[in-house]
């Protein structure tokens, strides 16, 4: 197997760690940590579904970098939470390691920061690089501001889906839900909870949870929705358990893990919703057009209808979850 790129820094001796502890940001399950001394490591991460991953692998946790001697940032796909990462790492570590795939964006992130700092010492290996530099306050202004309310009247912050705009998909849902809908619903993959103020106006609603996998998109939500009937769950909808069935639920499920599509995550949103859901409980999901959720649709539940789309979405309604 082949050593990932901080692996060859550290061995090859280009690369020497200030003695203390390390904290390493956002790593997706799997990220090569095996170099660091894992009594010192501890894994920085706000989604659910790595940051377990890296619980049951027995590392310590958090969900913010604080007084760390070395910040490893592991480059995520978007540019302003990357910046905000960099700038969170200066703050509060004495050395910063930043690494990253090209498709993830890193060599212009490398090019930004060689423009405020001059040559930077660097390893480019399997289609992507790392680079490291002592902390410094030259990137203050990439710090992330608190969530921001945008023209659209939500509260938004870097790093989550659909960042300063209401997502096409989702607004064609809201459109179409009924004007009655069931009394416990749930909303799978709720974001930064734009579909809150649709299904709680709908008559019948008693009580809405919101369930989402990126603690970014779970703050802001906290601050767009402000209903008593609201709950708010931090983690993976595929695998959550409530109280009791769900009588509704509303989704537009995720189909990208980084930047590659995967029409399995909305797959396995689709399996979730039928097993959360109560046995007469119904589902309403939104989906991009040229995603193949028919099949698992089928198999999911016994009764399942388009109800509308465009040239862009399909509308689903479904019923009778199959056990």
């Amino acid at each position: 197997m082949s050593q990932s790129r901080l692996s060859t820094a550290l061995d090859d001796g280009l690369l020497a760690l200030p003695d203390g502890n390390i904290s390493v940001m956002r790593p997706p399950a799997g990220y090569d940590v095996s170099a660091l001394p894992r009594d010192a490591t501890e894994i920085v991460h706000g989604f659910y579904p790595d940051y377990i991953a890296w619980q049951n692998a027995g590392y310590g946790m958090a969900q913010s970098v604080a007084d760390t001697k070395t910040a490893i940032v592991v480059l995520p796909r978007a540019k302003l939470l990357a910046r905000a990462m960099i700038a969170d790492a200066c703050d509060n570590a004495d050395f910063v390691i930043v690494d990253g795939q090209k498709t993830d964006g890193i060599d212009s992130i490398f090019k930004a920061c060689r423009k405020r700092l001059g040559d930077l010492p660097s390893i480019t290996k399997s289609h992507g690089r790392i680079f490291w530099f002592a902390a410094t306050d030259a990137f203050a202004d990439w710090e992330a501001p608190p969530p921001q309310k945008g023209a659209h009247g939500f509260y938004t912050t870097a790093g989550v889906f659909s960042d300063g705009v209401v997502d096409a998909g989702s607004a064609l849902l809201a459109e179409a839900l009924p004007a009655k809908l069931p009394a416990r619903m749930a909303d799978l993959g709720a974001g930064w909870g734009y579909l809150a103020a649709p299904v709680l106006a709908r008559a019948g609603v008693t009580s809405l949870d919101l369930i989402e996998a990126e603690a970014l998109s779970v703050a802001c939500a906290r601050l767009n929705v402000t209903d008593p009937k609201v709950r708010f769950h931090w983690a993976d909808a595929t695998r959550f358990k409530p109280d009791s069935p769900f009588d509704g639920i509303v989704m537009n499920p995720p189909f990208h893990a980084g930047r590659a599509s995967d029409p399995g995550l909305g797959r396995a949103f689709i399996q979730a919703a039928s097993r959360l859901l109560a046995p007469h409980g119904k589902l309403w999901m939104v989906a991009n057009r040229h995603l193949p959720y028919e099949t698992t649709l089928t198999q999911s539940f016994r009764n399942v209808d388009m109800i509308g789309g465009n040239g862009a979405f399909k509308l689903f309604h479904a019923n009778r979850p199959v056990r």
